[in-house]
């Protein structure tokens, strides 16, 4: 199955608008049912504005009603497959746990790790 996750976040990666960046993502979260949900980075010419593919896969889920994962997968063309930045860690954490994550590349290089090893001391509810 987690070919198939890699597959969606690859076809998503080719809907990015990166047209400042060039800087292509695909992400895809999978519900503890087995429903996927995609994204894909989308620039703004003031870049603060520019939502990550991670948080848009979340954010579709969530408004879909869904609020349980199981895991998630981050699609990018570069040489070794690329973590999540620190705001998608911080909403990955939040909405997700502590699931785990499949990096992967174009050449097909994958590699999985824990939400928690991403973001070892999160800010959560606990805080609050």
């Amino acid at each position: 199955m987690s070919d198939e996750l890699v597959n969606a976040a690859s076809q998503a990666r080719q809907r990015a608008q990166a047209r400042y960046s060039n800087f292509m993502v695909g992400a895809v979260v999978e519900s503890i049912d087995g429903r996927v949900f995609t994204g894909c980075n989308i620039e703004n010419s003031s870049y603060g504005l520019t939502v990550c593919a991670e948080r848009v896969a979340l954010f579709k889920a969530v408004s879909d009603g869904y609020r349980e994962f199981k895991r998630m997968c981050v699609v990018a063309d570069t040489r070794v497959p690329t973590p999540p930045c620190g705001a998608c860690r911080q909403v990955i954490w939040e909405l997700c746990g502590d699931i785990p994550i499949i990096l992967a590349n174009l050449a097909g290089d994958t590699q999985t790790v824990r939400a928690s090893d991403l973001l070892p001391h999160p800010f959560d509810r606990s805080f609050l």
